[in-house]
């Protein structure tokens, strides 16, 4: 097992259950909270080290998401024929349940939460699981027979995939993201492509209508959604469609900005392709209010809207948030930006924001890419700054939006934490 964080951690133990011999590796440190569990359950711990001579005698390498693929352990690995598969691959092995595999490069979780909510809307069991939080391979022996197992599927996962074929896939988008590890545009797309790539005729694959993509891959049927001719569900004249029924108006769905139209008709997509019920859908897309750290209101402070977008770890996702709102964002933005063209935030910036703060290890390239849209231009360096130096900016009915178009590596272990730092942050305005 190369990589002990959170899915890697998963995955031995539940192989070390099995009983597989295991040997965990990492390049980093080991905290005791990992190596007691491991080692209690008979797996090998060897922190700091690359892993290559641990190789012999081994048949199998799992691998962490994180973990790039030229790591030195996998390349030996595979110059010595053994197979090297990831987390999620080993999770669908072991599961007997039906699995539903979320992808795309941006509203991933929150599509994945809204399936599981019009699941339980249905009364139908369903847990949500993978790269939105529970790691999959914590599940095998846990599960009924009928849960559906509804999975946010990343392209760092997927590309590790060999039999993986779930009974149902979405892709919700292709937007550039993640450059810095797959090298080109091609090769990302190629990588998400692998959630269809296996499917069998009775799945279902389900596509956002003029993805420009030739084949999808895979045998399974079809399932369009968009708002041209020709999509199973399609938005029209303010109303979504499902085939020739009218499923509810667009304006029913609960959750904020174009973007989430897009995720909730994927959604409705999915499981109406599956045979939930219209009511069902209906009643999840009208009451899901969306998950943390997506376009999350965290108060209003003077009449000041703060909101929690930590989850825009791309340039995309930071257009849609932008694009969710009025004239009057102050927004920060900045930290590890894989390498991506900041350009597309010209316009936005310039249209809706009336100040910018900037954090963190790209802040300076994001500020010559801004210069042109005539907007305020703080250099705030953390995230604390930032915040204080919009409160000072904005006025009764402005939005201080943290949606930061990067990762947050540079600064936080996760956006997760760099979103709980800003709630905490806004909390304390109110002192």
């Amino acid at each position: 097992m190369v990589g002990l964080a959170r899915s890697g951690l998963a995955a031995a133990l539940t192989l070390a259950g099995l009983g597989a011999r295991v040997v965990g590796v990492d390049g980093g440190a080991v905290g005791d909270e990992v190596r007691a569990p491991l080692e209690a359950a008979g797996v090998e711990v060897h922190a700091h080290t690359a892993g290559v001579d641990l190789l012999p005698g081994m048949r199998t390498v799992v691998k962490s998401p994180g973990v790039p693929q030229e790591a030195a352990v996998l390349v030996a690995a595979r110059a010595r024929g053994l197979l090297v598969v990831g987390e999620l691959e080993i999770a669908w092995r072991l599961l007997e349940q039906d699995f539903i595999a979320v992808t795309g490069s941006n509203g991933k979780t929150t599509t994945v939460e809204l399936i599981g909510h019009v699941h339980r809307e249905a009364g139908m069991p369903v847990i949500v699981a993978g790269n939105v939080g529970t790691a999959l391979t914590s599940l095998p022996g846990t599960l009924d027979s009928g849960v559906v197992v509804v999975c946010e599927a990343s392209s760092f996962q997927l590309e590790d995939t060999e039999l993986f074929a779930p009974e149902a896939a979405v892709l919700l988008n292709i937007a550039e993201d993640h450059l810095d590890r797959h090298g080109t545009m091609a090769a990302y797309l190629a990588a998400k492509l692998e959630v269809f790539a296996r499917q069998a005729n009775e799945a279902i694959a389900v596509a956002p209508q003029g993805l420009d993509v030739e084949d999808l891959g895979g045998c399974a049927r079809r399932v369009c959604f968009g708002s041209g001719p020709g999509a199973e569900l399609s938005e029209r004249s303010g109303w979504l469609w499902w085939d020739e029924d009218r499923l509810m108006a667009a304006d029913e769905i609960r959750l904020r900005g174009a973007h989430n139209l897009q995720n909730a008709m994927a959604a409705a997509a999915v499981c109406l392709a599956r045979g939930i019920a219209p009511a069902a859908v209906r009643a999840g897309l009208a009451t899901f209010a969306g998950v943390a750290h997506r376009l999350e209101e965290i108060a209003r402070v003077d009449g000041v809207l703060y909101v929690n977008d930590s989850k825009a770890t791309n340039v995309a996702s930071a257009v849609v948030g932008l694009q969710s709102f009025d004239r009057g964002i102050h927004v920060i933005l900045g930290g590890r930006g894989k390498g991506a063209d900041f350009s597309p935030l010209v316009g936005p910036v310039a249209e809706r924001c009336a100040s910018v703060q900037l954090i963190g290890e790209d802040a300076a390239r994001i500020a010559a890419v801004l210069e042109p849209a005539g907007v305020a231009l703080d250099h705030a360096r953390d995230l604390e700054t930032a915040v204080h130096g919009a409160r000072g900016r904005a006025r009764p009915g402005d939005v201080v939006l943290l949606s930061p178009a990067c990762a947050s590596f540079d600064q936080y272990d996760s956006f997760e934490q760099r979103g709980e730092h800003f709630r905490a942050l806004v909390g304390a305005l109110g002192c």
